[in-house]
């Protein structure tokens, strides 16, 4: 199972020269699109274990479309692995607002993280009971 997300990235967004954005942008991104995948999958949103690896391959900058997708690698009683993929689909070609669809997506960033369902009890003491 697998959920995709698209965006357009604001030239706001950029903290560094070049228009680049940090890091963090992708890893938030991955948050959101993970958290749609446990509720896709689950019925809720899940919390977030951690990262096994993260991979920065290439910049992304204000101007680019990008997609983020989760996927399900592995699904354990209450772990589910996901791998994320972050793609840029558009990139801005200068400064005027011209943009052009890239006929291949940019790999930019890739993750592997656990995901976790808690259980009836921590849902209880937390306060994350999920009611259907």
């Amino acid at each position: 199972m697998n959920v995709i997300h698209q965006r357009y990235v604001a030239y706001s967004d950029a903290h560094y020269a070049g228009n680049l954005v940090d890091g963090a942008f992708s890893l938030k991104l991955f948050g959101d699109a993970g958290t749609h995948l446990a509720i896709a999958m689950d019925g809720h949103e899940s919390l977030f274990a951690g990262y096994a690896s993260v991979e920065f391959l290439e910049p992304v900058r204000g101007g680019d479309v990008i997609e983020t997708e989760a996927r399900l690698a592995s699904k354990g009683n209450r772990s589910r692995t996901i791998d994320f993929e972050l793609r840029i689909i558009a990139r801005s070609l200068d400064d005027s607002g011209r943009a052009e669809i890239l006929a291949e997506p940019i790999v930019a960033t890739r993750a592997r993280g656990t995901g976790v369902i808690p259980s009836s009890t921590s849902d209880e003491r937390s306060g994350l009971a999920h009611h259907r």
